[in-house]
């Protein structure tokens, strides 16, 4: 996202990565034939994923934590 909207504040870029990631994970609980089909192809599924997982929740949550923090070091640096 910071490359896409380099000049937003890092909290509105963390904010907005939380949402979409969070925003796939749950689009996995939905299961219409359509998007199953869409999730059976590689693109699909690499977009998509295959399976909600609270696991992922967590891994996106301190991914972006991890990003947040390095940025924040990176700035003040320099």
């Amino acid at each position: 996202m910071g490359f896409l909207f380099p000049k937003k504040r890092l909290l509105g870029i963390a904010a907005l990565s939380i949402l979409i990631c969070f925003s796939i994970e749950f689009l996995q609980l939905y299961q219409a034939q359509w998007i199953i089909n869409l999730r059976a192809t590689t693109l699909g599924k690499l977009v998509l994923g295959s399976g909600f997982l609270k696991s992922d929740l967590i891994s996106y949550l301190l991914g972006v934590f991890l990003g947040f923090i390095m940025e924040l070091w990176f700035y003040k640096r320099n």
